[in-house]
């Protein structure tokens, strides 16, 4: 056995503020995993797992919107310091800024269970696109990898019920104040 030890989660969300990786991961063992997230611009799936999951929010607050059965979106707000479970099969969508942190426990994926990420049409509700994912690692990002699926390809993001086009989000872009090597970002709309 090794020791036991305690991890300080105000340093790893510093740790991961301005790193490429958005998570970092605190363990996965055989049947438990602990992460830490940093909040993601633009996030707009809905993530269903085949666990249970319980979400704890470190600094800043979260906009979770969930789908009932019924398919009616629904939101609960998270505030800083406060907790919250989601039940398996919830389809989720964990909403908050990049600068706010949460950790995140759920149990490790066995080899027969899957998670699926689902887009939903914006005009008209109905599935856009899901990506089903066996994921094994969650070192991969697998939330990354499905962005890069999702918006790698146009007929992706075209409902097949109505037509519309789910445009891919701004990208950054430097301003002036960046380039002179001041602080600042503008985004471009």
């Amino acid at each position: 056995m090794s020791d036991l030890k305690a991890v300080n989660l105000e340093s790893i969300a510093e740790g991961i503020r301005n790193a490429t990786k958005p998570v970092k991961i605190l363990w996965q063992a055989d049947d438990t995993l602990a992460f830490v997230a940093r909040g993601r611009e633009h996030r707009s799936e809905f993530h269903s797992d085949p666990s249970d999951e319980v979400m704890y929010m470190i600094k800043g607050d979260m906009n979770l919107h969930y789908r009932t059965p019924q398919g009616e979106e629904k939101v609960a707000v998270i505030r800083e310091g406060e907790i919250i479970y989601c039940p398996a099969g919830i389809p989720h969508s964990p909403r908050f800024a990049p600068d706010a942190f949460v950790l995140v426990l759920e149990r490790k994926r066995r080899a027969d269970e899957r998670d699926k990420f689902t887009w939903f049409c914006e005009s008209c509700g109905k599935v856009l696109y899901e990506s089903i994912k066996h994921v094994t690692d969650y070192n991969a990002d697998p939330v990354s990898r499905a962005y890069e699926e999702f918006y790698g390809s146009v007929n992706g993001r075209t409902c097949a019920s109505c037509g519309h086009v789910t445009p891919r989000p701004a990208e950054k872009q430097e301003s002036a104040a960046d380039k002179s090597g001041k602080k600042g970002i503008t985004s471009r709309r």
